[in-house]
Formats: structure tokens, C-alpha cells, sequence
């Protein structure tokens, strides 16, 4: 049996950002523009394995986000992108609320 890999990013660690942000009615044309830009740039980026927000069906405004990237490197890298920083100040100018994201560091998962 091996042993597991070692944490911080070692081995065939996975990081996953999951989490989701409300968007106010009036700032939705907006808004979907600035996120396909986002979403376009963070795909660019080395290390980005997938990025994706997609509006809930029941709940018009609340957007989920999952982003899933091949390492530490990587993901710090973004946090200082500057469409990153580009971004945030949207968050402010659209009136962007409820943002809630968590961090998980996994494997690389298996499909099911």
C-alpha cells in the first residue's frame, strides 16, 4: 500500500475552488460580459484545468463557481493575475453580494 501523498500540493494533488455569488437584477447585463472575459482569461492561464460559473435554475442571480487547477503554483499564480484584479473591482461596480468560496485540495478524483 503507498502512503499518501504528502500535502501542500505533493503528489496528485487537485486544488477546487466551489463556492457562488449573487449578481442584483439590474446589473445582470452587465455582468454577463464581464464574466465570460474572466472565465476566458482564467482558462488561459497555465495550470487551469477547468473555470466555470453557471446561474442556478431555481434561484435567477446566484451564480456557482468551480474552478479546479493542477497545482499550488498555479492557483497562486491567478490570485495575482491581472484579470483577476480586474475582476474584483467589478465585483464592487456590479454590486456583487453573498460571495462565498471555499478552497479543497484533493487527488484527482475518479468519474463515476
Amino acid at each position: 500500500m503507498r502512503p499518501p501523498p504528502a500535502r501542500g500540493g505533493g503528489g496528485n494533488s487537485m486544488f477546487f475552488i466551489v463556492g457562488s455569488f449573487r449578481v442584483p437584477p439590474e446589473a445582470m447585463d452587465a455582468a454577463r460580459p464581464a464574466m465570460a472575459k474572466m472565465i476566458a482569461a482564467s482558462r488561459a492561464e497555465p495550470g487551469c484545468a477547468q473555470y466555470g460559473y453557471a446561474e442556478d435554475v431555481l434561484e435567477p442571480g446566484l451564480f456557482h463557481v468551480t474552478e479546479r487547477w493542477r497545482d499550488r503554483d498555479s492557483l497562486s499564480g491567478h490570485f495575482t493575475a491581472p484579470h483577476l484584479v480586474e475582476w474584483r473591482a467589478e465585483w464592487r461596480r456590479l454590486g456583487f453580494t453573498e460571495r462565498q468560496l471555499t478552497l479543497y485540495e484533493t487527488d484527482g478524483g475518479e468519474p463515476i
